[in-house]
């Protein structure tokens, strides 16, 4: 039997599972096949805008299938829709804008896989919401597999009790360091000025300050950030008191270009940030793209990254307060 909720039927997809009772992700269809236009969907989402914020905070990923979302400004007029407010990626990924607020996601080589993070989870305001829109899917590969952040967090909690208590209590510091201009041969090659908006080392130093962020200069004119101390797991309201595993450990840990360790400076155990790389793996769902998917994280309750593929695949991204 059909479930409808609202104005949505609801379906299924592939790699959809179901998380202590939750549906990841909710799959919201058209309720009727002369639906799909999306001046139909904008129509339906605007009537019930509460009503899908209450859905994404309770199932952690919605998605819209079915619709005929064809180009970025479809999507700018989705996102438009709800009246979220718009927030500046601030990270190391070369993007670029594409229309209003929609902008390209990760430019880098699609041969990459872009490792499992919340978006912009070192900055003082990470983005609630992260939402996707996929306008070519690719020939092969290229999922978007994101993961229940709390489940990391109890799995941890299980194999390391006093470790995750040890490192919840001295903190974490990063460092990451950027060129001045963009590489996009690299997924991680967002130079510092296009990452502040400025040219202007005393400018780009006083707004890393207000991110909460230290710079150190480099003779090649890049730049070392520090960022720290940071928390390794945080509880957000409205998510049932579930303990997130808020942190990019596992992505920045003895990396070329970063690195990971506690606010006092020493190192990470090796088996923790190889065990908990496992845990996020064995956690994933693995989201496969069609033409015109529109896909919602909750960014305070998903880690999400990017699979290789062969090209071509094209994925725009809006991120809201």
């Amino acid at each position: 039997m059909e479930i409808s909720y609202k104005d949505f039927k609801v379906g299924k997809c592939e790699g959809q599972k179901v998380v202590d009772g939750e549906t990841m992700p909710l799959v919201l269809q058209p309720p009727e096949p002369n639906k799909s236009d999306t001046e139909s969907l904008i129509s339906a989402l605007k009537q019930n805008k509460d009503w899908f914020e209450q859905m994404l905070i309770k199932n952690s990923a919605v998605l819209l299938r079915g619709f005929d979302v064809k180009n970025a400004e479809d999507f700018n007029d989705i996102i438009e829709a709800f009246g979220w407010d718009d927030i500046r990626y601030i990270g190391p990924a070369p993007r670029t804008q594409v229309y209003k607020r929609i902008w390209t996601a990760n430019e880098g080589p699609l041969s990459e896989f872009i490792y499992y993070h919340h978006e912009m989870v070192l900055i003082k305001e990470s983005p609630k919401k992260v939402v996707l829109f996929c306008e070519i899917p690719p020939p092969e590969g290229g999922q978007t597999p994101f993961v229940p952040s709390f489940r990391v967090t109890e799995r941890m909690l299980e194999e390391f009790p006093e470790a995750v208590e040890e490192v919840e209590a001295k903190g974490l510091k990063y460092t990451f360091t950027a060129l001045s201009k963009d590489d996009t041969s690299s997924m991680r090659g967002r130079g510092w000025e296009d990452a502040f908006g400025t040219s202007d080392k005393a400018e780009a130093e006083r707004r890393a300050k207000a991110l909460g962020m230290d710079m150190e200069w480099l003779p090649n004119g890049g730049v070392k950030t520090i960022l720290g101390p940071r928390s390794l797991t945080k509880v957000f309201d409205g998510r049932k008191g579930r303990r997130m595993w808020f942190n990019t450990v596992v992505g920045m840990h003895g990396k070329e270009s970063s690195s990971a360790m506690l606010a006092d400076g020493t190192e990470i155990p090796e088996n923790f940030v190889k065990r908990c790389g496992q845990i996020i793996e064995e956690e994933s769902i693995q989201f496969k793209w069609e033409k015109g998917d529109v896909l919602f994280l909750d960014n305070m309750a998903l880690l999400h990254g990017r699979r290789p593929s062969l090209p071509p695949r094209k994925v725009l991204v809006a991120t809201c307060k």
